[in-house]
């Protein structure tokens, strides 16, 4: 093979553009896992990976030899990414919008007068729902910090401070929690409805 100028650089600004446009896929997959609606998220995380795994193919169809394998090899990689967020969506969503909205949820919560029967400070964090059926996540400020003894816990878990057992907690920073109810069931006044 012979090696000029041209097909170096040639080679560099297909990889250069290869790389901008995996970084713009995971940017628009990353973002209404963090912004938009629990279940919409979801399905925008499929339709971006679809999106891209068929540019990909078509990038691998066009190339050539060393570009190929590289493009196959990306399209591999890159496949196993939302694979994953899909697979912990409820964790990663809790942590990516923890830390980008934390300090407006904290606020709210920390406004909150103390509940004088031990209930934890809290306010919806997130939801879902399909056909009328709608599941609440709460945001919980535990300065005790006892719900740490509960996180990963098989369903159902109870812990002093939730008013009934619940599907899952997840810990998102010392003291701060996400506690998923189960479906159409509400944290109203103190107590489960």
């Amino acid at each position: 093979m012979k090696w000029s100028f041209r097909s170096i650089c040639s080679d560099s600004r297909y990889y250069w553009r290869l790389a901008g446009g995996l970084v713009a896929s995971l940017v628009l997959t990353v973002l209404p896992v963090v912004f938009a609606e629990s279940d919409l998220a979801g399905l925008l995380v499929v339709a971006m990976t679809l999106i891209t795994v068929a540019v990909l193919i078509i990038f691998a169809a066009v190339a050539n030899g060393g570009r190929r394998r590289v493009t196959l090899s990306v399209l591999v990689v890159y496949a196993l990414v939302p694979a994953f967020l899909l697979m912990h969506f409820w964790v990663f969503r809790d942590h990516a919008r923890w830390f980008l909205l934390s300090s407006a949820y904290e606020a709210k919560v920390l406004a909150q007068p103390a509940a004088a029967n031990g209930e934890l400070k809290h306010v919806v964090w997130d939801g879902a729902g399909f056909a009328g059926q709608d599941t609440d996540i709460y945001l919980v400020f535990d300065p005790t910090n006892s719900l740490a003894a509960r996180v990963g816990g098989r369903p159902p878990v109870r812990a002093v401070g939730l008013p009934c057992v619940v599907d899952r907690i997840t810990r998102l920073e010392s003291h701060w929690y996400a506690v998923m109810f189960y479906t159409d069931i509400f944290w109203v006044h103190g107590e489960c409805t």
